[in-house]
């Protein structure tokens, strides 16, 4: 397999940050920012078997001191090399889009003096060479992140790469505080409560007893019919969105028998679908 270099550069503000966090998602070993003159000295790491490098994606742009000096001589030599496939990314927008996106976030404009308009002009004359040279030149100004990432996986995901969303699904209790990082949230303290049952009481949503409790009442059967077919609705859009990670939490009271038994019966449905599913029980010891 032949080493891929993609180098990730254009006008400031045209989404270079995104491109990057899309490559790393995609499993490129990613550095931002690398001094131009350092670019042969990275390529060297393609040549050392231990390093495990076999994709990698860098980020270059105007702030770099010696960018426009240095980069068209490196590029050059790097194209000669006939052991490296190396591809240049060029990113650009529109004026009025840059001067958008600007004056949105408040950032000032790398070449700083004058109005930002004035700045982007600037910039988009001094870049044009390097634009010139570039294999691949993408307009960003009607891209969202979400489509600019779909994009960049489509021409540049390697073909055998798995492009799957990590879904852990949390079981915890309400009493003991709702988990910071959940995406989807479900409360289940509306269904029949085992803890109230005498000999279900110590046990939990592990134990078959609990489980064949829960499985005699028609709520129960309804509430997790309905949790999967939403789940099967959202996890596409979820994954069409580029999203990496979903973590889905199921709440009742303590923790320990309701919320412990539906998480084990969705993360079985999601594996059963082909997901990645994980479950954790949070609380089922407290």
């Amino acid at each position: 397999m032949i080493p891929q270099l993609v180098i990730i550069t254009g006008l400031s503000g045209s989404g270079m940050s995104a491109a990057m966090n899309a490559f790393e998602d995609m499993g490129y070993f990613c550095v931002d920012n690398l001094p131009v003159q350092l670019i042969p000295s990275f390529v060297h790491l393609f040549e050392m078997k231990e390093s495990g490098i076999h994709r990698a994606a860098l980020g270059v742009n105007i702030r770099e001191g010696e960018f426009l000096n240095n980069f068209p001589q490196v590029y050059a030599q790097l194209r000669a090399r006939g052991d490296i496939e190396t591809t240049v990314v060029f990113l650009e927008a529109g004026d009025a889009v840059l001067q958008r996106r600007y004056s949105e976030t408040r950032r000032p404009h790398p070449l700083g003096e004058g109005s930002v308009l004035e700045a982007v002009v600037a910039e988009r004359l001094k870049l044009q060479p390097i634009r010139d040279v570039a294999d691949v030149v993408i307009d960003t100004s009607d891209h969202t992140v979400h489509t600019l990432r779909a994009w960049l996986k489509n021409r540049f995901a390697p073909e055998n790469a798995e492009q799957q969303t990590e879904i852990t699904v949390v079981s915890f209790g309400f009493k003991h505080g709702v988990p910071l990082d959940v995406d989807l949230l479900f409360d289940v303290r509306f269904l029949p409560n085992p803890h109230f049952v005498p000999e279900l009481k110590e046990l939990t949503g592990n134990d078959a007893p609990v489980i064949e409790f829960l499985d005699k009442t028609p709520e129960a059967h309804e509430t997790i019919d309905r949790f999967n077919g939403l789940l099967d609705y959202l996890m596409p859009m979820y994954q069409r969105e580029g999203k990496s990670y979903v973590t889905v939490g199921i709440g009742c009271t303590g923790g320990k028998h309701r919320s412990v038994a539906v998480a084990n019966a969705l993360g079985k449905h999601l594996n059963r679908e082909g997901y990645h599913a994980r479950v954790m029980h949070r609380d089922v010891k407290k």
